[in-house]
């Protein structure tokens, strides 16, 4: 069954909330510490990975709109197969500084598919 482009993007949307929501009061610390915190934000970005990635299948155009599509995609499949040379430092600042821009260009395609 064919993916359909705008749930790919309504559960990139629901991942990036869900960061936002549960890394809101957090700290680098917390993630380094907490190991149910930092499984949590590396499962969402398998699923903003996943969900780029069969975007980038069923839609290219679409997927190429979102800027970076193809490093999240990567990063995706470095936290899935590389998991042991993940460097918090570089997770935590694509939580602070990445996942707000990420989730207003999602929110304007889904507008866009309406």
């Amino acid at each position: 069954m064919p993916h359909d482009p705008g749930k790919s993007l309504g559960d990139i949307r629901r991942a990036v909330e869900f960061l936002l929501q549960i890394t809101s009061s957090r700290t680098l610390v917390d993630y380094r510490s907490d190991e149910i915190l930092r499984s949590a934000i590396e499962r969402k970005f398998e699923i903003i990975g996943e969900a780029l990635n069969r975007l980038q299948k069923i839609d290219p155009a679409l997927a190429s709109a979102i800027p970076q599509h193809r490093q999240i995609i990567s990063f995706r499949n470095i936290l899935t197969h590389d998991y042991d040379v993940i460097d918090d430092q570089v997770v935590w600042d694509i939580v602070q500084k990445d996942l707000q821009p990420l989730l207003q260009e999602v929110i304007r395609l889904l507008e866009k598919l309406k």
